[in-house]
């Protein structure tokens, strides 16, 4: 199994981050078997596309919450990574306190 579980939704508060919040977080290295999915569907241009940065940011964006790892930003760039035989995937990590 590429994650650690399909899901629909954000199941965490709004964050209220905006894109310059997300900028000021450093990228690190998350395995893509932690992590659960916030959506289900894909838009596949996106993950065909080599110069999508989709967003605008090169990163992906996942929110720690409750101990859990959730992609909400980057389904593309993280299949894009599986596809390529990675493990890891570079996002932003925003954690949450819950």
């Amino acid at each position: 199994m590429i994650f650690k579980r399909v899901g629909d939704g954000r199941p965490y508060p709004d964050h209220g981050l905006t894109p310059r919040d997300w900028a000021a977080l450093p990228p690190r290295q998350v395995r893509l078997d932690e992590l659960i999915t916030t959506k289900d569907t894909l838009q596949l241009a996106a993950l065909l596309d080599e110069d999508s940065t989709f967003f605008g940011d090169l990163f992906a964006h996942v929110v720690e919450w409750h101990g859990e790892l959730y992609l909400e930003d980057g389904l593309h760039r993280a299949l894009r990574a599986a596809l390529h035989q990675r493990q890891v995937l570079h996002a932003r990590v925003h954690t949450m306190a819950g």
